[in-house]
């Protein structure tokens, strides 16, 4: 991580062309930590466009909607209120309003929720004791430890109910460093300045990761060696039944990074294998092994051969088509890491410690797999990577691509947007990055409100097969736009659902509801980001004109008296079915 001065040096070097609007509200001095947010910024591709609120001015900005900060609309607002400031008020309060804090505190947040349109990241509240009641202030409503512990809990139960507020977990930061790391009093009392300078690239970095999820750039599957990594041993030379692992001497560490590996695929991270090893012998500790955590059944993909690394890497990607960024390379051996890092240079490969006790806590440091959304799907995405995998190897046993289209005799559902399927809609928005035609990100509050919109058609899509069913794969927003015209707001889909004619399915259903609807036109925009290119030319070769082009967006428009369906191996579903 770069220090204060490294990231404030990226100020000097020319902006990235891709643009945030980040407006940071505080209740002490933030001229220092802005700078670091739009240096790590930088870092990240971005260039910031900053509204920093005047000194403890949080209140007024956001209370009066014809403020600076309202004027300015924001996408994200990061707001500070710090504990030092929050302890002031509290000495000043008679004990009922000192019992009443952290709910007039918890209130504001509410109204600022209810005020601002873009997403929030709130900082929370590093514990702090006066001293004044000792251990006892425990057992007291109004003492200041007891009222900071209600306020963070009261602001992680708001968060859940509040889908555009985030909580940046500031106390868990003071918790992991030390408070003396957080907060330096000298510096504070000088220059009213609660963040220590060695704790601005952390907290900055911190904020950038959410904001980044938010943005769609997310971690989505770990790539893991075996022998020395998940377990201790060589298998092809010690046995299955002699490997490192289970509650006893170096084997617990092991076995609690498998347990912490098992969370993360539950929450929706892919778990793959890449290792140098007989298949046969790799597998066996999966399936014989009785204290394993792991089993073959949590590995969506599983290669063990005498290749490079780097190759097999390359398959595991061509495998769950996902970006190289979105995947982190775990390895014991410094030479395999160096080999992936330098021939694929956008997947993450951290370097890890040599002591494998460490395992979890340096790879928990390093924050690698934030996430702004979380669905009932995400714990299913193994076994749908798995039936994936089946599909690329039952591909192979075909000479024509059609026979093989059809023989997977595959059916889709459109459904309107629905109770059950919004929380599934705005992870999708919030996450596809390749097939986004505009790339619009939207919470569940905004996909629910355009669900209720008589101008807007909202169309879910999803896709079974012979092997499996692929879950919400397409999501399709359509807007009336004139009498006869409908425009295509967003229409994005899962990667891995590609070159099987889901989008002649998806325009087909299209030009249906815009010619239920009384349109004679729908007009399409593909505007160009860094990872969408693969849709760039889908608009012309679906028969879509080109009308007009600014600034690299371009703007279609198919006449459906000209249109005829397109040819698709994909049959829809029947409500019986």
């Amino acid at each position: 991580m770069k220090t204060f001065v490294e990231l404030r040096r990226n100020l000097r070097k020319e902006p990235p062309a891709e643009k945030v609007r980040i407006a940071l509200l505080g209740d002490t001095a933030t001229q220092l930590l802005a700078q670091a947010l739009i240096g790590e910024g930088y870092d990240r591709g971005c260039a910031v466009e900053m509204f920093e609120a005047e000194y403890n001015q949080v209140e007024r900005q956001v209370l009066d909607q014809g403020s600076d900060f309202h004027a300015f609309g924001a996408e994200y607002a990061v707001v500070f209120q710090s504990t030092r400031r929050l302890m002031d008020r509290h000495a000043g309060m008679t004990p009922s309003e000192a019992a009443a804090l952290a709910d007039e505190r918890l209130e504001f947040v509410r109204a600022l929720c209810d005020s601002f349109g873009g997403k929030i990241i709130y900082l929370n509240y590093p514990e702090a004791d006066d001293g004044v009641f000792g251990n006892y202030a425990n057992k007291v409503p109004g003492s200041f430890i007891r009222q900071i512990r209600r306020l963070n809990l009261g602001l992680m139960e708001l968060a859940s109910v509040r889908p555009d507020l985030f909580i940046y977990d500031l106390a868990s930061l003071q918790n992991a460093c030390g408070r003396d790391f957080l907060f330096d009093p000298n510096i504070y009392v000088s220059t009213d300045m609660v963040l220590s300078v060695d704790a601005l690239p952390r907290v900055a970095s911190g904020i950038w990761d959410m904001i980044s999820a938010m943005r769609g750039k997310l971690v989505k599957c770990l790539v893991l060696d075996l022998d020395n990594t998940l377990w201790g041993g060589v298998v092809g030379d010690d046995g299955w039944e002699n490997l490192q692992v289970g509650h006893l001497g170096i084997g617990k560490a092991f076995t609690e990074f498998q347990q912490w590996l098992l969370k993360l695929k539950r929450r929706g991270i892919i778990l793959t294998v890449c290792s140098k090893n007989d298949e046969d012998k790799a597998r066996e500790p999966f399936e014989k092994n009785p204290e394993m955590v792991l089993r073959l059944d949590d590995i969506a993909v599983f290669i063990a051969n005498w290749d490079n690394k780097a190759d097999n890497v390359r398959r595991i990607r061509s495998i769950l088509n996902i970006g190289y960024d979105s995947m982190v390379f775990i390895d014991d051996n410094p030479f395999e890491r160096n080999i992936v890092r330098e021939n694929l240079p956008e997947v993450i490969v951290p370097e890890m410690p040599e002591d494998p006790a460490e395992y979890v806590d340096f790879l928990s440091s390093l924050n690698l797999f934030e996430t702004a959304s979380h669905s009932g799907e995400d714990s299913d995405r193994t076994r749908m990577y798995r039936i994936e995998a089946q599909r690329v190897s039952e591909r192979f046993r075909f000479t024509d691509e059609t026979a093989y289209l059809k023989s997977l005799d595959m059916v889709a559902e459109v459904t309107p947007f629905n109770d059950f399927n919004i929380p599934r809609v705005a992870q999708l928005t919030q996450r596809s990055n390749q097939f986004n035609l505009r790339t619009r990100r939207y919470s569940e509050s905004e996909v629910r409100a355009m669900a209720a919109d008589p101008e807007f058609g909202c169309l879910a899509f999803s896709l079974k097969d012979r092997f499996g069913d692929n879950g919400l794969i397409c999501v399709v927003i359509l807007k009336k736009i004139s009498s006869e015209t409908l425009f295509v707001d967003t229409w994005l889909m899962s990667c891995r659902v590609l070159k099987r004619g889901m989008e002649n399915f998806t325009l087909n259903a299209i030009a249906e509801y815009a010619k239920a609807n009384g349109c004679r036109y729908v007009v399409g925009e593909y505007v160009p980001t860094p990872k969408n290119s693969m849709v760039a030319s889908l608009y012309p070769d679906m028969g879509f004109t080109l009308v007009g082009e600014n600034d690299g967006k371009c703007e279609y428009r198919l006449d459906l008296e000209d249109f005829k369906a397109a040819d698709t191996c994909i049959r829809r579903s029947l409500p019986a079915e």
